[in-house]
């Protein structure tokens, strides 16, 4: 019988040890601080995985960098990752902003506004008597 969780457990994997190469390993200014992989999604035929890369900041100009940033050292990434998780063959990784948790801030924006205009507190109930 096939594994069919391979490729979640394989994305998990590559996911932290980009995460750890990122820590210390790649030296890149544009990479400083502000930058993880939230998540890697491998296809289940292991041919490509999506690298999810959550950037904390609000300069668009920044994020691109980084995912650039990200490209431009894939060669080194694909190599430590083949060494370190002992595959013959690694998915080709595609680097991909995500706006994941920008999207749950605004949500959560929108929903407590939506509370503030539906309850306010300041106005007092029709079956009080004063």
């Amino acid at each position: 019988m096939p594994d069919h969780h391979r490729h979640e457990r394989v994305g998990e994997e590559i996911a932290h040890e980009i995460n750890a190469m990122l820590a210390g390993e790649l030296k890149d200014p544009r990479l400083e601080g502000n930058v993880c992989v939230s998540e890697v999604r491998v296809q289940p035929d292991m041919k490509h995985a999506r690298v999810f890369v959550s950037v904390r900041t609000e300069n668009s100009k920044e994020q691109a960098d980084a995912i650039k940033a990200l490209e431009h050292a894939s060669g080194f990434i694909r190599h430590e990752l083949i060494e370190r998780l002992q595959l013959r063959r690694l998915p080709d990784l595609h680097f991909t902003l995500d706006l994941s948790q920008e999207h749950v801030e605004r949500i959560e924006q929108l929903l407590k506004q939506m509370k503030a205009a539906s309850n306010p507190a300041s106005k007092p109930k029709p079956d009080q008597a004063t």
